[in-house]
């Protein structure tokens, strides 16, 4: 099942995803819902699938990233926060802030969670996930190395594409994720290179602070990131989940 948001007659509307069509659905897909009419895939505007109350994301997840970077492999997740006001749809624009310096690309798997989550173990964060979606955990380098820390250089409008839909039929364990930018592949990689997996950083996170329907997790990004620039063309394609795209304006 692909959970989508969509606009339809002018309203932001849920609704699920085949081939062709999208069916509205009467309330959030966590929740019992009913099919209220259905418009064609084509041509829909596509909006981010989902309204995070907050963005868990997790710094130095992929072995090749870690050894890219040169730092040591973690002990325990490292975990930091994205607001929402930094949630952007697919197709939309990504704005370089003025002044700000390198800005770079960084493809992620993202975790939609489905129920309220806390204190869960790894097997019981399984059944707390709605689905997956492709995230592009864009950041300000310059800004991130000046302030020693990410929030800042992380955070700026606009800077976590998410889309184009929410899959919930999919196991996470061992898909591959890439990063082109005008064509070109820049990130290439399995989530097999996690050192910390999707259920164990979900139940890691869940002892930190409760999530709840509609938050996501961004699971890390592999080797390979580089910077964006004006005029750019940006995808994050995940296997089995889909293709984000967005241009840099």
């Amino acid at each position: 099942m692909r959970v989508v948001r969509v606009v339809s007659e002018g309203d932001c509307r849920y609704g699920l995803a085949d081939e062709a069509t999208v069916t509205l659905i009467s309330e959030e897909p966590f929740a019992a819902w009913e099919p209220e009419g259905t418009l064609a895939l084509r041509g829909a505007e596509l909006l981010y699938p989902v309204v995070p109350t907050k963005i868990v994301c997790v710094g130095i997840n992929y072995k090749g990233h870690a050894r890219e970077m040169g730092h040591p492999m973690p002990d325990e997740p490292v975990i930091f926060l994205k607001p929402p006001t930094a949630v952007n749809s697919p197709g939309s624009p990504i704005v370089l802030p003025e002044g700000v310096g390198r800005v770079d690309h960084e493809a992620e798997l993202a975790v939609v969670i489905g129920r309220r989550t806390h204190r869960v173990t790894p097997e019981e964060a399984k059944h707390n996930v709605l689905g997956y979606t492709c995230a592009n955990d864009v950041t300000a380098r310059e800004v991130q190395r000046r302030d020693g820390q990410w929030t800042r250089a992380k955070s700026y409008d606009g800077f976590c594409p998410l889309g184009p839909w929410v899959e919930t039929d999919v196991d996470p364990d061992d898909l591959l994720i890439e990063c082109l930018v005008n064509g070109e592949v820049r990130q290439s990689a399995r989530t097999s290179d996690m050192i910390f997996g999707t259920f164990e950083l979900i139940s890691f996170i869940s002892h930190v602070m409760t999530l709840v329907p509609g938050d996501v997790v961004l699971t890390g990004t592999p080797a390979g990131i580089g910077p964006l620039s004006r005029g750019d063309k940006v995808e994050v394609r995940i296997e089995g989940v889909g293709v984000l795209e967005n241009s840099v304006v």
